[in-house]
């Protein structure tokens, strides 16, 4: 209790309560660029906390989270652009809504659904988090090596990329991370005697190049969007009472649901939102309104989105291991500030720890208080051509990517993988695989490394441990189920043939 309370006064201080607005209104600001969506806005504003203190840079990076997260329903209501691929599913009724001028209540059930379903999340995760924190303390480098490596192998299948091409993005990802020195031995790694490589790639600019640098160029082949004006008057905002008693069952199954698949790894904010779409149009008795400007289509989803976003957090601060990849950029925000999540989290920075979850609390009623009144500002952003909003979007992220180090070396890393997130976008290859390789390669590495150790080097010890052996067994299964199943069609149609 005495720790709960010293972070929950640490998150009420008058400095951390502007952060946490600042946070929040940032996150929606960003969130609202068409195709950026939270990972490009948390990687675009990363180097904003380079010089806080760890508690209130910890809580500016969960405003801009939760920020992102509302931010993209926003154009997908007002003008048919999704802010990021969850919100997609938002466009199908959204829009609808906006073209028959009840865009004000179809933002107003965003907000409200994002923030039922945030505080049912935040309750779960308060509870939740710290007995599977104490389970995973049990936990050694073999245990944290397994886990990590079956959370790449599982989530390079939850993209819409091949599988061979996600195994390779993330085998690229993890030798980026090892060139440098190499921390066992002292010895120069894949540096090829360039002293700007000596202390490694930062990641970074490579997610700052990825996500942000590359939409600027996907931007400048597309033509200007023309939005549909709508009314966005604070008396055309409130929702009728119809549609509010049609929008209360989506909205809590909705933030129920997409915390549930926030456990699970992959891309719990996408299946969630689809999940929740069907299941409303499954369960509604006028089904046929779905698609032509149902409210339900609406308030499901984006609860969905809140409430997955928030079950996602769960994996990340109880068992330091991101399940998917905009976790997996909160992992690199806490690394900035030299806190690694996990079980120890609780007991070594237990005042950040409480600190964070009471500003996500506070993050969220901002958000609905932030939203509610001030969302045709945020519209009005949607509607700058992207002539004038991708110029400020490429400046942010050659600022960040400088930041870092004060570096030009770091710049050049951001415009590489800037044009190679562009490519992996023409050639429809998502780099969330590569992301994720980058990040967890290091870990994936010392883990090793610790494990080799223990066992003396005979590494076929993990299998004799319970837990470790139990999830390699599940990380093969996975990697040679496709093959097998391949081969078993092949024999079956070949006796069918016969």
């Amino acid at each position: 209790m005495e720790h709960i309370l010293a972070g929950i006064s640490a998150a009420f201080s008058l400095t951390n309560l502007l952060i946490c607005l600042a946070g929040v209104a940032l996150g929606t600001l960003v969130g609202v660029l068409p195709g950026l969506g939270p990972v490009g806005a948390i990687s675009m504003l990363l180097p904003l906390t380079f010089s806080m203190e760890p508690i209130s840079a910890l809580i500016l990076i969960s405003g801009i989270y939760f920020g992102g997260m509302y931010g993209g329903s926003t154009t997908s209501i007002l003008v048919n652009v999704p802010g990021e691929a969850a919100s997609v599913v938002t466009t199908l009724d959204g829009y609808k809504m906006t073209q028959k001028g009840r865009a004000g209540a179809a933002l107003a059930i965003a907000a409200i659904g994002s923030f039922v379903a945030g505080t049912i999340g935040m309750i779960l995760l308060t509870f939740l988090a710290p007995p599977i924190a104490d389970m995973a303390l049990r936990f050694g480098p073999p245990e944290y090596f397994a886990i990590v490596l079956v959370g790449l192998l599982v989530l390079s299948r939850m993209t819409d990329t091949s599988l061979l091409r996600s195994y390779l993005l993330i085998a690229l990802g993890v030798v980026i991370a090892l060139i440098g020195i190499d921390p066992m031995s002292g010895t120069l790694r894949l540096t090829f005697d360039s002293p700007w490589l000596m202390d490694g790639i930062d990641f970074i600019p490579i997610i700052m190049g990825l996500y942000g640098l590359s939409e600027v160029l996907g931007a400048m082949e597309q033509s200007d969007h023309k939005p549909v004006k709508a009314d966005l008057s604070l008396r055309r905002l409130m929702p009728s009472k119809s549609e509010m008693r049609r929008s209360t069952g989506p909205i809590v199954r909705g933030g129920l649901l997409g915390f549930v698949l926030g456990l699970i790894p992959g891309p719990a904010n996408i299946i969630s939102t689809y999940a929740s779409y069907g299941l409303e149009k499954k369960l509604s008795k006028k089904p046929e309104e779905f698609g032509q400007g149902a409210i339900e289509g609406v308030a499901g989803p984006e609860s969905a989105n809140n409430g997955a976003s928030t079950g996602a957090l769960v994996p990340l601060l109880s068992l330091g291991v991101p399940f998917s990849p905009l976790p997996a950029i909160l992992l690199s925000a806490f690394m900035i500030q030299g806190i690694t999540p996990g079980p120890l989290m609780m007991s070594e920075h237990p005042t950040t720890f409480w600190a964070l979850i009471a500003s996500m609390y506070i993050g969220n009623v901002m958000l609905l208080v932030l939203n509610l009144p001030m969302v045709g500002l945020f519209a009005k952003v949607s509607h700058l051509s992207p002539k004038v909003l991708m110029p400020i979007v490429m400046i942010f992220c050659f600022i960040g990517a400088y930041a870092v180090r004060n570096s030009l070396f770091d710049v050049v890393v951001l415009i590489i993988f800037g044009v190679l997130g562009y490519l992996l976008r023409k050639a429809k290859m998502e780099p969330s695989p590569l992301v994720l390789g980058v990040i967890l390669g290091p870990v994936l590495e010392n883990t090793l490394n610790q494990s080799a150790l223990i066992f003396n080097g005979d590494l076929f010890k993990f299998f004799t441990r319970p837990i470790s052996g139990t999830l390699l067994l599940i990380g093969l299964a996975v990697t040679f189920w496709p093959i097998v199943r391949r081969l078993f069609k092949a024999i079956r149609s070949r006796r069918t043939g016969a």
